[in-house]
């Protein structure tokens, strides 16, 4: 499967797709050649980073537990937030959904670079994932993704897509958020490949709106990120020890407005390609976290709205 850049994005080198378990299952040819990531957090800060993980980590499921069931929602952002901070990452959120916002069940979607993904997605609003089914045992994310109620799902067994597919549409219906990443797998940041769309079955199943979700990291020149990709032969500690080494690095999360499910999985799953790949539209940053230079968050509430101030304004 050829490689799609970015407009702005320089050429890749990928290495040849490998073979896979069926013609259906997705694959990308992004390998370690795709990421530039240049160590420049010491060692001090990446230990205290390192420490407070541990401390993150650790302290995430007994607050959940002492936590009432309505305010575990705002518990599960913080604690996201918190590892991302913690990994050196903020969090800028741009919304263009406009008027039009959903009420009860919606699939959100999003291309998917690496496991950072599910943190920056998680610090926007509490929702459930559909992730390899492995990731419960990652020794990183793997508590989190238990308590977000992960959906897993083994790309190569082909007839366990059904399955899937049937407690998406459930969730949907019993008015949960679901995210999936429906490329199948992660690309580097600066390409992607196509919108797999069976899983969007789930929404056309549950008359649920779909959320596309534009997801992007931005280095400290504001340039593309590729400092979070997971792919190729990445092992988990080759993607943590890059991530924890890097500084300045913003994800950038893109509300696009929603889809309706009016049509069949195909027709939907080209319209949040299209959604997913729009830059036609000015940005209108709605929150901040960790806060940014010139931006001033006006209002309360898990999005609030953002106004960029003259430069020496506090």
């Amino acid at each position: 499967m050829p490689a799609l850049l970015a407009p702005e994005s320089s050429s890749l080198s990928c290495p040849p797709a490998q073979a896979t378990a069926h013609p259906w299952m997705p694959h990308s040819p992004c390998g370690p050649s795709c990421v530039e990531a240049p160590a420049e957090a010491g060692t001090l800060r990446v230990a205290a980073r390192i420490a407070g993980i541990a401390g993150v980590l650790l302290s995430f499921p007994i607050a959940h537990l002492v936590t009432p069931r309505r305010r575990r929602a705002g518990l599960q952002r913080r604690y996201a937030r918190s590892l991302l901070a913690c990994c050196g990452i903020r969090v800028r959120i741009v919304d263009k959904r406009g008027a039009a916002l959903a009420e009860g069940g919606v699939l959100m979607a999003a291309r998917h670079i690496g496991w950072t993904d599910i943190l920056a997605l998680t610090a926007v609003a509490p929702m459930g994932f559909v992730a390899r089914a492995d990731l419960i045992d990652w020794p990183m994310l793997g508590e989190v993704a238990r308590r977000v109620r992960v959906i897993p799902i083994e790309r190569e067994r082909l007839r366990a897509l059904p399955e899937v597919i049937a407690t998406m549409a459930d969730r949907l219906r019993a008015g949960d958020r679901v995210t999936f990443f429906p490329e199948g797998t992660t690309w580097c940041g600066r390409a992607h490949g196509t919108l797999r769309p069976a899983l969007f079955q789930a929404a056309v199943d549950a008359g649920a709106p779909v959320q596309p979700i534009r997801l992007g990291y931005l280095g400290r020149d504001g340039e593309l990120s590729t400092v979070p990709g997971f792919v190729g032969v990445d092992s988990l500690g080759d993607s943590v020890r890059r991530v924890l080494r890097s500084k300045g690095v913003v994800a950038e999360i893109t509300l696009q407005p929603l889809e309706f499910p009016h049509s069949d999985r195909f027709e939907l799953a080209r319209r949040c390609a299209r959604a997913l790949d729009d830059d036609s539209m000015a940005q209108a940053f709605t929150d901040v976290i960790h806060g940014t230079e010139n931006v001033a968050a006006v209002g309360t509430g898990a999005v609030r709205r953002a106004e960029v101030q003259p430069a020496g304004r506090g």
